[in-house]
């Protein structure tokens, strides 16, 4: 069963500040990543990927940063701040709350 983007549709920005609340990353390890969690049923195009990063930047949620690879591309890096932190635990709170009610709906 591959998991449709109906489902995660508007979980993007929580995705990556969960993420982001594990260790500084890049955009390509944290699809790289989602990817791997899912078990290959899921992968964040590319486009709304950094369209997320974009929105996170400008909330003040995360921090860009570049890094000193001495091998390959220099890749900008992300990091989460003290009010992406607050936003994860309202996104947490928020996907908690809708999941209860969606479970009361179905059973």
């Amino acid at each position: 069963m591959s998991i449709t983007s109906d489902i995660i549709r508007g979980h993007t920005e929580a995705i990556i500040l969960a993420h982001l609340l594990e260790q500084d990353s890049y955009g390509y390890q944290i699809n790289k990543d989602i990817i791997k969690k899912t078990n290959n049923q899921y992968e964040l195009k590319e486009a709304t990927l950094y369209s997320a990063f974009r929105r996170l930047e400008q909330s003040g949620y995360i921090r860009t940063y570049w890094g000193n690879e001495t091998v390959g591309a220099r890749r900008r890096y992300y990091s989460i701040t003290e009010e992406g932190r607050t936003a994860y635990a309202s996104y947490r709170r928020d996907w908690e709350e809708a999941k209860t009610t969606i479970d009361r709906l179905l059973q």
